[in-house]
């Protein structure tokens, strides 16, 4: 049984592993969706921009925008100054990779869909 204060003194060393613990539980029952790691379109920049955007975000970030040259430079602009790993020699290079595979005038992205779990199947 606790004595009084006791559960104060505690709750600084136990509140960690209980976080960890619960953090860990909910990520292994959530899965991985099927297109995290969809790989970004082929070209002379996709190593970096794989390596400069995917080391922080799901590739479906990156497919699913659709950004003017001028709004990629200042999203590339600020991921740099959060931390992004991009070569100032490959930084031009980056920014008409995304902004040429990822423009206002390409087609929406279409994410892949899954079956539903817990959907009834006809027979």
């Amino acid at each position: 049984m606790f004595r009084k204060g006791m559960f104060r003194k505690m709750f600084p060393r136990i509140a960690p592993i209980a976080l960890l613990a619960l953090t860990t539980g909910s990520l292994a029952q959530k899965g991985t969706p099927a297109n995290v790691t969809a790989d970004l379109p082929g070209g002379a920049m996709q190593a970096q921009a794989t390596t400069a955007c995917l080391e922080c975000h799901e590739a479906r970030i990156i497919l699913q925008q659709r950004l003017s040259k001028a709004a990629w430079t200042k999203d590339v602009d600020k991921m740099t100054k959060w931390g992004a790993v991009v070569d100032p020699a490959d930084r031009d290079a980056l920014i008409d990779y995304l902004s040429t595979n990822f423009s206002p005038d390409r087609p929406a992205y279409e994410p892949q869909r899954t079956a539903d779990k817990n959907a009834k199947t006809s027979k």
